[in-house]
């Protein structure tokens, strides 16, 4: 007997955010492409038991899918102009094209960043809506809802390849890389790992995209060392950088250079400069601080953001020092107040200079900052360490 549900899972699990991509490309409606598209799932379990799966099963699916979305539209009376004028033209199979389409769709300017982030996470990357909740902390009726209201608001929307929305598509990639990063949530981190690429392939003469896939693939080259055996996070400092992948650090580099190559430098690929930087030193303190400031600095010319500083405070802490480092830090005390990396940025600052029971204090602000269990965890045992 055909194994039908093993071979639809399969396909479902490879093909099915270009499916939905193209099928909501066509349809101008995500949420009815989604509809469509389980109705076509639900035909094939009927049916390719008995018939055989099809030698194109993503075809065979896009292609009943799209039957069952003229056969809803027709049945509307408001519907049938549209069913008429779409049957000219069906969906071809999915493409790399359409995903990118998906992407710059799932980033309408109509949709707030969070919904344009979970939005993603579900229409391009196929993540469950339990999944999602899960990274956001919110129950699963509250991101389903989320999800529904961002659906609604992309009817009628155009699918295509907007450059005017390309830096909103390339912070939205960044944010779900960091949403799984950031909580050592691999699966998530190597969605926006993939999600970086796929944009860099398609948008070849676009040099952002190239440095924000560089960026991602040279932080993913060390995510394997972020945790200990025990689930415990390490920072960069401490992490064994024999066990980095060399090969992944390698490509993240060349990616580097052929976005440099096009010569229109911008904060992804400095970013990703210092990624660099960190990535070939053969030591946290070996580490080219100089270079890694003189980044910075550029950085912070093109994005003069207070965040930018304290990283760059850093740098002048191994440049200069960490009391000319502390005094950086402290002058960004009022814009940076309620961000958890200021205190415990300060607090390590205040050790090298001796000055622990001010650290433990500090640490104490960062700990109540925290924003996981793994960063909570840390801090506890840097406070126990001072205290």
């Amino acid at each position: 007997m055909v194994d039908a549900a093993g071979a639809l899972d399969a396909v479902w699990r490879t093909d099915a955010p270009g499916m939905r991509a193209v099928l909501a490309r066509r349809l101008g409606d995500l949420d009815r492409a989604e509809e469509a598209l389980q109705d076509a799932v639900s035909e094939a379990l009927r049916r390719w038991p008995a018939e055989g799966v099809p030698d194109r099963p993503a075809g065979w699916l896009v292609t009943t899918a799209w039957r069952k979305a003229l056969d809803a539209l027709r049945r509307e009376a408001t519907g049938r102009a549209k069913a008429a004028q779409l049957a000219l033209e069906p969906p071809a199979e999915p493409t790399g094209d359409d995903r990118l389409a998906m992407i710059f769709a799932c980033c309408h300017p109509a949709l707030s960043e969070p919904s344009q982030v979970a939005l993603t996470l579900s229409a391009v990357s196929g993540l469950a809506t339990e999944e999602i909740a899960a990274a956001y902390l919110v129950p699963t009726s509250t991101m389903a809802q989320r999800l529904v209201r961002a659906k609604r608001a992309l009817r009628g929307a155009t699918f295509e390849a907007r450059p005017d929305r390309l830096s909103a598509v390339l912070a939205t990639v960044y944010l779900v890389f960091n949403q799984g990063y950031d909580a050592a949530r691999r699966d998530l981190a190597r969605e926006g790992l993939d999600l970086a690429r796929q944009l860099a392939d398609l948008l070849p003469a676009e040099p952002e995209a190239a440095g924000l896939a560089a960026l991602l693939t040279l932080h993913e080259a060390r995510a394997a060392t972020r945790v200990d055996d025990a689930g415990r996070l390490v920072l960069l400092p401490d992490q064994d950088r024999s066990r980095w992948d060399r090969a992944m650090i390698a490509d993240g580099v060349r990616r580097l250079g052929r976005a440099a190559a096009l010569d229109a430098p911008g904060p992804y690929q400095l970013q990703a400069a210092i990624a660099a930087q960190h990535a070939l030193a053969p030591s946290w303190a070996a580490t080219d601080w100089t270079a890694v400031r003189g980044l910075y600095d550029r950085l912070l010319t093109l994005t003069p953001s207070p965040v930018v500083a304290l990283s760059r405070a850093v740098a002048t802490g191994f440049v200069e020092g960490p009391g000319a480092a502390l005094a950086e830090v402290d002058g960004l005390a009022e814009r940076l107040a309620g961000y958890r990396m200021w205190p415990a940025t300060r607090a390590d600052l205040l050790v090298k200079l001796g000055r622990r029971d001010e650290a433990a204090q500090a640490t104490r602000r960062a700990l109540a900052l925290a924003t996981n269990d793994a960063e909570r965890d840390l801090l506890r045992r840097r406070l126990a360490d001072l205290t």
